[in-house]
């Protein structure tokens, strides 16, 4: 006798006996255990198909909710295959276990990819005999709860495990590669969110722009590896510097970024300095085979005024970097916008 099973193509198992004539006991049965001595039980489970399944051979989605429990074998199952979930995790049922409640329980379409790893013999139970196995068997039910209990905290687990790697992953998106920085997506997210923050607040907020000086011509002179490592250094000179309440970010290429919560302008003009004369001490050549300073930078400072937004604070300090470089590079400009001319102290670029 065949046992039709419906799915994307339909695929015929060898129906070979039922569960009453079978060697197969009601004990062996992990959703029915304590139910073994139930007349009323056996009863119902008496004309339920025992079917076999070759090895490889996909028992997929049925066309109505049926309860699959392993009497022999092992499945693997990969569960929903047809709503964007499955994510490769494969689950295997052993002898004893099922599959197939959850469909029952919504009377829907079973949804789970089933394979067999091995030649399995099942037991088919439709789901309206479920229901009735439920009714006569308060054990069944203490067990399917159980059993869903489980899975719904593994489900969790499981979630938990995706959103931490997730955020991982959106993490390391947003950390530039080379120098360990921040870098422009992560500052594309965030800014604008402190802007509107120290808006709100009333709070200061501060930028310093910062280029290394000929940077083209070291790379040249030195070759791209070198320049790499006195990206890595200058980034080291940041980080270093810094409180843990201020950021540091690869803009790009030779260009970095320092943003300052909570920071006036004069103490901005004060971390840049600091952050100038550091990076003029920074080693670029362990061997020492060139005299300090290996690199040095130019730096801009501009401060968060009334209805600036991101780009514009950003467009401020980089108006400021220029007056740097065009100063004579290796120091410090402060944004026009920033403070008075009145206010810029020795070794600071006056703002134009």
């Amino acid at each position: 006798m065949l046992f039709s099973i419906n799915c994307f193509r339909k695929i015929i198992l060898k129906h070979i006996r039922t569960f009453g004539a079978s060697t197969y006991r009601i004990s062996d049965l992990h959703l029915l255990r304590d139910s073994d001595g139930d007349p009323t039980i056996a009863k119902l489970l008496s004309g339920c198909p025992v079917v076999q399944v070759a090895a490889g051979e996909a028992v997929t989605e049925t066309k109505r909710a049926r309860l699959y429990i392993v009497l022999r074998g092992a499945l693997a199952v990969a569960a929903d295959t047809r709503t964007g979930m499955a994510d490769g995790t494969i689950s295997k049922v052993l002898p004893g276990e099922s599959v197939g409640e959850q469909s029952v329980l919504d009377e829907e379409t079973n949804l789970s990819s089933i394979t067999a790893l091995e030649e399995s013999e099942l037991l088919v139970i439709e789901a309206d005999v479920v229901w009735q196995l439920i009714d006569e068997s308060n054990a069944l039910a203490r067990n399917l709860l159980r059993l869903l209990s489980f899975r719904i905290r593994a489900a969790n687990a499981q979630l938990r495990r995706r959103q931490k790697l997730g955020e991982f992953y959106r993490q390391l998106s947003m950390i530039d590669g080379l120098t360990g920085l921040y870098n422009r997506a992560w500052l594309n997210d965030l800014l604008p969110t402190m802007i509107a923050t120290a808006h709100g607040s009333h709070a200061p907020l501060s930028l310093i722009m910062l280029d290394l000086d000929h940077f083209k011509k070291f790379n040249d002179t030195h070759g791209h590896l070198a320049g790499d490592q006195a990206l890595k250094a200058a980034a080291q000179v940041l980080s270093g510097a810094l409180r843990p309440t201020d950021f540091a970010v690869r803009y790009g290429g030779e260009e970095m970024m320092v943003l300052l919560p909570d920071t006036s302008d004069k103490l901005a003009v004060s971390v840049a300095q600091r952050l100038c004369e550091r990076m003029q001490q920074a080693t670029v050549f362990s061997d020492m085979r060139q005299p300090l300073p290996h690199i040095t930078a130019s730096l801009g400072v501009a401060s968060l005024v009334a209805g600036q937004d991101d780009q514009a604070l950003i467009a401020a300090a980089d108006a400021a970097l220029y007056r740097a470089k065009e100063a004579g590079r290796n120091q410090v400009a402060l944004s026009a916008a920033a403070v008075p001319v009145s206010a810029v102290g020795p070794g600071v670029a006056p703002a134009l």
